[in-house]
This record gives C-alpha cells, sequence and structure tokens, in this order.
C-alpha cells in the first residue's frame, strides 16, 4: 500500500513536469512551431488550461496541499507563467487574461508586506514578553508572534531568520543555560567540530570561487559571496542555538531543540512508552520518528525512543511544520535523564 502510494506520488511530478515540457516545446522548438496550424487560438487556450490551471493541481496534488487558497494562488502563478512561456505573438488576443494573474499575485505581496509592517509595529511587545518568559527563546519567540500575529508562512520565515540572526550575533554575551533539569546534546559529539570545519570550508570557497568569477562575471561572484556569508551566518547561528539552547524539562513539559533546524514541545502525558532497550535502540528508525541527536563522525544510537499518544507537531527549518509519532533523543548524560524522565512522567 505504501509503495502504491509512493508510486502515485511520483507519476503526479512526472505528469506536471510532462506537461510543463510539451508546451515549452510547442512554442520554443522548431519542431512544434512546424505542428502549430494557422489560427492558433484553440491551441493557446489549451496551453493556457494546461498552465493555469492543471499544472497548479498537479503541483498542489503532488505537495498534498490542495486546497482553494493554494488553488488560486496557483492559477494566478500559472497565468504569469503563461505570460512568459507563451509567445506574445500567439497570446495577444488572450493578454488581457494574463494581467488577472500579476493582479492577484500583486494584491498578495501587498497583504504580505502590511503583515510584515505589523509584525515591525507589535515586535517591541513582544520582545518584552519574550524576555519575561521562562521558556527558552528559541520557542518563546515565534509562540508569542503566532499569539499576536496570525500565524502564515512569511511570519514563520521571518521569524526563522530572525532567530538565526540573533543568535549568531546577540548570544555571544550569555551563559549556556545548566542546572538539574537541563541535558546537552552536543557536548559528547562532534557536531560542533563539524560546523566549525564547514564554515571554514564555506570561507576558503567564498575566497576561492569570488577570486575566480570576479573576472568573469562580477554579478555572479556578487551573488557567490552573498549566498556563502549567509552560510557562514547560518552555521554560527546553528552553533550558538545549539549551545544556549539544551534539553530543558520542567513540571509539564520537554523542551527539545537540536540548532535552528528542529525543535519541539513534549507534554508528560503525551508520552505513551519509553523505549530504552538495547537491542531496541539497534534498529533503523523509522520515517515518523524525529531525531533529536547531535551528528557525529561514528555510528550513534539514541540513549531513548519516545512512542507518543498522539501525533506531535515539530517545527523545521524556515518555520515548516511536520507531525511525528516517535522522538529519538540522545543526550550526554543517558543515566540521569532516564532518571529525571522516568519520574516526570509517573508523577
Amino acid at each position: 500500500m505504501i509503495l502504491k502510494r509512493t508510486q502515485n506520488h511520483y507519476f503526479l511530478l512526472i505528469l506536471l513536469l510532462f506537461v510543463l515540457a510539451a508546451n515549452y516545446s510547442l512554442y520554443h522548438t522548431t519542431f512544434g512551431i512546424q505542428i502549430l496550424p494557422e489560427k492558433t487560438n484553440i491551441i493557446v487556450i489549451a496551453s493556457m488550461i494546461d498552465l493555469a490551471l492543471i499544472s497548479p493541481i498537479l503541483f498542489m496534488a503532488w505537495k498534498r496541499k490542495l486546497n482553494w487558497k493554494n488553488l488560486i494562488i496557483g492559477i494566478a502563478g500559472g497565468l504569469i507563467l503563461v505570460r512568459f512561456l507563451i509567445p506574445m505573438e500567439y497570446l495577444a488576443p488572450f493578454e488581457a487574461v494574463t494581467w488577472i494573474g500579476f493582479a492577484v499575485e500583486g494584491v498578495l505581496f501587498l497583504v504580505e508586506v502590511l503583515i510584515i509592517v505589523t509584525l515591525v509595529k507589535y515586535l517591541p511587545k513582544i520582545v518584552r514578553s519574550v524576555k519575561n518568559s521562562s521558556q527558552p527563546v528559541i520557542f518563546s519567540f515565534p509562540n508569542t508572534v503566532d499569539k499576536e500575529i496570525r500565524p502564515i508562512t512569511i511570519i514563520r520565515i521571518i521569524c526563522s531568520e530572525m532567530l538565526m540572526f540573533y543568535y549568531a550575533f546577540a548570544a555571544w554575551r550569555k551563559k549556556p543555560q545548566s542546572g538539574e533539569n537541563v541535558f546537552t546534546l552536543h557536548q559528547k559529539s562532534s557536531l560542533i567540530a563539524m560546523q566549525v570545519m564547514l564554515i571554514h570550508a564555506v570561507i576558503l570557497e567564498t575566497v576561492g570561487l569570488h577570486w575566480f568569477f570576479h573576472e568573469k562575471s562580477v554579478i555572479l561572484s556578487v551573488i557567490l559571496l552573498i549566498i556563502n556569508v549567509y552560510t557562514v551566518i547560518f552555521f554560527v547561528g546553528d552553533i550558538q542555538t545549539v549551545r544556549h539552547n539544551p534539553l530543558q524539562v520542567t513540571e509539564e513539559k520537554m523542551y527539545l531543540s537540536i540548532g535552528l533546524m528542529k525543535r519541539m514541545e513534549i507534554t508528560w502525558s503525551d508520552i505513551e512508552e519509553i523505549i530504552d532497550e538495547p537491542q531496541q535502540l539497534k534498529q533503523k528508525l523509522s520515517k515518523n520518528t524525529i531525531q533529536f541527536m547531535a551528528r557525529d563522525f561514528e555510528e550513534i544510537q539514541p540513549t531513548v525512543i519516545l512512542k507518543l499518544k498522539r501525533p506531535i507537531q515539530a517545527i523545521l527549518i524556515m518555520g515548516m511544520k511536520k507531525e511525528y509519532n516517535q522522538v529519538a533523543i540522545r543526550v550526554d548524560e543517558p543515566v540521569r535523564f532516564k532518571e529525571v524522565l522516568k519520574e516526570k512522567i509517573n508523577r
């Protein structure tokens, strides 16, 4: 059943690529132009339906996000694609229709700008609330933003970027958390060493490629420079996030995070079972298991696997969300962590 579902998933992607390739070939290859009839209106209408309706539906079905809101946005984007894919000599009778796509996307852009302005307006209040919160910043900041402003994709992305810059530049003077209810995930791993190696590699690549491409194309060299600088900032922010956000246990729940890549809140009542048998921990983790284990040069195993009573939502990079049924955790103090974990659950 799972194999059949996977095959259907890839079939939708192949079908989408086929529709796009067929319409591109029709107007931009010698063979396609030769088979076009003298009166092209019917063919152009068919292409517009393919690009502005069929393609968005196939894409949303492939992403499994088929709803009316996404359909309207997809149709608007498809009409813009029509404007660029079909030459104006064929599209001229239907040019007015394509402007609908630009109008819809323009309205959506203005709405997003207004939402960003709202975020800036409420930012001082959000910062005060975060400072007074007992939660770690990586949890309290997005949660406060969701309370003050409607949680939409663009806001989640902005919050994710703000957290990255905060930890990369503003968290150096703060000391990492410590205490009885705090457990580090990275100290007995090579995670930070690997991140530092990647930073060195990116810096060396930046120097070499920027020098090489600067003579060929100034624009390309500047673009690569910006991307590499952003990458270095991301790695620095990720390292700082790992250091300042260990696993934290409270009376109500547990706060889990591993850098900027993923975080999760688990209340004790949501845990059905603690799996800590060595033989079970050695088995391959299922796809519905999220891992909070620091990367290492050697093969690693979780300290425990938490089996949940219901799927719990995790926040991934750029604010994306996904639900998981199990959580694999590896801490630096496994014995003490198991004792605290069992005590909290039993209580």
